[in-house]
């Protein structure tokens, strides 16, 4: 595609984008690249791309898990860690929350002060 400048990345809708950019900051230890008075970004370090969050009123949290008729999922992160009961307790004192349901063993689905699944998961 013509006119591209290689910045791209994924946008999360929250009703606080600046408190939810410094959620994934602190999670992640990105930096936030971006902010104004409508959101904010955080970069992948040495990378073009970036992790992006609009506030947006009337903002309904997802369901998890899905539930008929109830606004469902449309993506989760997956974020690989050295220790998931470690990085379980970093998400924890961040703001996050360990959902009710969890589907495996091996991975925990957390949510985002926002209400966003995301996944932690041992990446050996």
């Amino acid at each position: 595609m013509r006119g591209l400048t290689g910045w791209w990345g994924v946008v999360l809708e929250a009703p606080d984008a600046h408190e939810l950019a410094r959620f994934y900051s602190s999670l992640l230890g990105w930096p936030i690249a971006k902010e104004d008075q409508n959101g904010a970004a955080i970069a992948v370090p040495g990378t073009t791309s970036y992790l992006s969050f609009d506030s947006s009123p009337g903002y309904e949290p997802p369901t998890w898990p899905a539930e008929p008729g109830r606004q469902r999922q449309m993506m989760h992160l997956d974020v690989g860690v050295e220790d998931v009961a470690t990085a379980v307790e970093a998400a924890l004192a961040l703001g996050a929350t360990l959902a009710e349901f969890q589907p495996q063993d091996d991975i925990r689905v957390m949510l985002d002060p926002a209400g966003h699944p995301f996944c932690l998961y041992l990446d050996t």
